[in-house]
């Protein structure tokens, strides 16, 4: 039994029709004469009335608000319900905006442009005086150019002033405010490169900050191994952090990173199997921490207690040289494995977080990265001890900074924010948990670096950028204020990229007057670990990090130790 309406005519014949003005690519195959005719109609009335110039087969939906000074479709373009389309707009030959697209100001449309249900290309913007309430101030339009062979996914949103590359694509939810290249597939808020759909001619495509990030990854892996032959120590078997400096522990772990990174294997200038079984010696089995080396070259026995500060930091660097190399510690780090939840509680609470936040965030990576390489070794140790540092910290944040500590005091917020990356690396970033208050984090580490005692480019070093770095990385996924956080990430990344020296690697400390010829501003092995893993952070921020060719998987890898 076939349903009919009052006329008489099936129910499906007035579902097809409506059908049509939502999938308007099936319109001129499906429609039957009449539509056709008043499709026609009506595109001679806009032509006639409007000025609009429309190429053959194009299809404006009834269901469209168009309202444009300027509109030119090329040949099969077309126009779908609810399309909201105003202002000033000239699309090439089979574009498509499809229902609920809103296409707003100065915008140009190469061909073969298909644009997603609910997405919004907005070529205009108000003006930002805050004298003026905002719909009372006049529109400023720089307008929108897509290429040709675009596709433009769905709920995305791309800003005034954007132009975006031939063959580009833009995933579903992207928020464009930044130039697309050419073959580029971007996402996210803000958008960043993903991959490329069509890569680079030569692999050197585009210009300005991608070129240089590419480059220097290029040059990096070039001379990988001539900065680790620079540094290497025959006489003793042992990496030295410079020419001329004594072997240390940290230097063989940055030598071990930087293989990694750059060469994707062990440093060569030892057997891969050689440098673990030499690490993995120098823990000490009773407590289960590294010392440093002496004189004789063997490391120094650690002090008891929770911990010697001297070793601390090798229970980060050997553990995850250890880890990069296939292996790991032989034994627990037993003086972990053996503290309660009160002497978690006891040692956090002797930390100086007034004075010495850094201390004390230093105190915490080192506690924290011990609970997982214990956890790894299938050693729990005490019931409560973990969460009672993952308590402590939740419920110890200040809600006005998002950190531990105290801010003031004559270096400002730089022993808040340095003890926070330091904190907050070895618990929340580690297991891949959310940190408490992450706009007030990107608040607070905004303001810092504002700090031009710090952040002047003569004057930085590799933690003071690294720990400004990281905590905007981890608490991305916020989107405050993320275009100011990307503007900095693009000008420290411009200035990384620069400290480069050939043969050599990077040095820990940026050169001044003050400083020129110290230890500090002599490239070593330790400014090219740090400042690689800074690199890649600020260029993931800034939506570049393809073009480097690493990703760092050590003591500063971005994702959680087990994700």
């Amino acid at each position: 039994m076939t349903v009919r309406t009052h006329t008489q005519e099936p129910v499906t014949a007035e579902l097809d029709r409506a059908a049509l003005d939502f999938t308007p690519w099936r319109f001129w195959a499906d429609a039957d004469d009449g539509q056709r005719e008043r499709q026609l109609a009506l595109q001679a009335g806009l032509g006639r009335e409007r000025g609009y110039v429309l190429g053959e087969r194009c299809f404006v939906s009834e269901q469209a608000s168009v309202t444009n000074e300027v509109l030119e479709l090329g040949d099969r373009t077309y126009v779908a319900a609810g399309a909201y389309v105003s202002g000033s707009m000239r699309a090439g030959r089979d574009c498509s905006l499809n229902p609920y697209t809103v296409v707003r100001g100065d915008v140009r449309l190469g061909d073969a442009v298909r644009i997603g249900s609910h997405t919004s290309v907005l070529g205009f913007n108000h003006s930002m005086d805050p004298e003026t309430e905002v719909h009372r101030q006049p529109l400023t339009s720089a307008g929108i150019t897509v290429g040709d062979d675009v596709w433009i996914g769905s709920h995305v949103v791309v800003l005034d002033g954007v132009t975006v590359g031939d063959k580009a694509v833009l995933a579903a939810g992207a928020v464009v405010t930044k130039d697309v290249p050419a073959g580029a597939v971007v996402g996210g808020n803000p958008a960043r490169l993903i991959r490329w759909r069509v890569p680079p001619a030569g692999g050197r495509a585009g210009t300005g900050l991608a070129l240089q990030v590419r480059d220097f990854g290029d040059v990096a892996r070039e001379q990988a191994r001539a900065l680790l032959d620079r540094c290497w120590d025959p006489a003793s078997g042992l990496f030295v952090d410079a020419p001329g400096k004594a072997p240390t522990v940290r230097a063989q772990c940055d030598a071990v990173a930087i293989a990694d990174l750059l060469l994707a294997g062990a440093p060569p200038q030892l057997p891969a199997h050689e440098q673990v079984a030499r690490l993995r010696s120098w823990q000490d089995p009773a407590t289960g921490m590294v010392g440093e080396l002496g004189a004789d070259l063997a490391p120094a026995p650690p002090r008891p207690g929770l911990f010697d500060p001297a070793a601390g930091y090798h229970v980060l660097s050997v553990g995850y040289a250890l880890d990069l190399l296939g292996s790991a510690f032989p034994h627990p780090v037993a003086v972990v494995a053996e503290a309660t939840p009160r002497d978690v509680i006891d040692g956090l609470e002797r930390q100086d977080w007034h004075a010495g936040a850094w201390s004390a965030g230093h105190w915490v990576d080192i506690l924290g990265t011990a609970m997982h390489w214990n956890r790894r070794a299938g050693v729990a140790g005490s019931p409560g001890a973990q969460e009672a540092l993952l308590g402590w910290l939740l419920t110890h944040a200040d809600p006005r900074t998002g950190m531990w500590g105290t801010p003031g005091g004559a270096d400002g917020l730089l022993q808040v924010v340095n003890g926070y990356y330091r904190a907050s690396r070895g618990t929340f970033a580690q297991l891949g948990l959310p940190v408490p208050y992450p706009e007030r984090v990107v608040d607070t580490v905004l303001e810092h670096a504002r700090d031009p005692r710090f952040f002047r480019p003569e004057r930085q070093n590799a933690c003071n950028v690294l720990d400004v770095a990281h905590p905007l990385w981890l608490t991305r996924g916020a989107g405050h204020r993320g275009d100011e956080v990307v503007e900095l990430a693009r000008d420290l990344l411009g200035q990384a990229l620069r400290r480069w020296s050939d043969g050599e690697g990077l040095a820990f400390q940026a050169a001044h007057p003050s400083t020129a010829g110290t230890p500090a501003t002599t490239p070593g092995l330790q400014g090219t670990e740090m400042w690689l893993a800074i690199v890649w952070l600020l260029a993931d921020l800034a939506g570049l990090s393809d073009e480097l060719g690493y990703r760092p998987r050590g003591v500063h890898r971005p994702e959680p130790v087990d994700g």
